[in-house]
């Protein structure tokens, strides 16, 4: 390939462009506005202080500050 060459993509990157929309239409839930206020609906829920994955993480970060610390005593 010379370096005088130059090689147009542009109607290929619109036509991958017009394929991907084509899928995203297609794979849309039929519903997709219900969809849409179901997912704002949850997603605006009051979160609680304490889930259960803020236990978690306390009680790993725990256990891993418990273990250095008897490491550092010993």
């Amino acid at each position: 390939m010379d370096s005088n060459d130059h090689i147009d993509i542009r109607d290929r990157v619109r036509e991958h462009g017009t394929r991907q929309m084509v899928i995203a239409r297609l794979s849309a839930p039929a519903d997709w506005q219900g969809e849409l206020r179901t997912a704002l609906a949850a997603h605006r829920e009051p979160v609680t202080i304490f889930s259960n994955n803020d236990f978690r993480l306390f009680f790993q970060s725990f256990a891993i500050f418990f273990t250095a610390t008897m490491m550092f005593l010993l």
